[in-house]
């Protein structure tokens, strides 16, 4: 299975590298107000994909820092709780193990 993992991370990185051999013209982005910047489109194509990823990760800090505040305050709710018994007599915390 090692193999077959290592063999598919190269036959990824050579397909990559085929791909930024093949792409090395020069491609120009043009952005408002007139500006430009010239570069071989597999840096074009880097910086989008960049670009992106950082967007992604920014649109999900909200939603992350909402979640942990909702575990925190169930975290807390479930430490301040007293143990309750349960059908079987034993008693259980309000966590349930996580």
């Amino acid at each position: 299975m090692k193999y077959l993992v290592w063999l598919l991370k190269a036959a990824i990185f050579f397909t990559l590298f085929a791909f930024a051999l093949n792409n090395q013209h020069e491609a120009t982005v043009h952005f408002f107000f007139g500006h430009q910047w010239s570069a071989p489109l597999v840096l074009v194509v880097l910086a989008a994909f960049a670009i992106g990823l950082a967007i992604g990760a920014l649109g999900m800090v909200p939603r992350w820092l909402s979640q942990r505040a909702v575990a925190r305050r169930h975290q807390a709710a479930a430490q301040s709780a007293p143990p309750t018994p349960s059908a079987d007599g034993v008693l259980h915390s309000g966590s349930h193990g996580i």
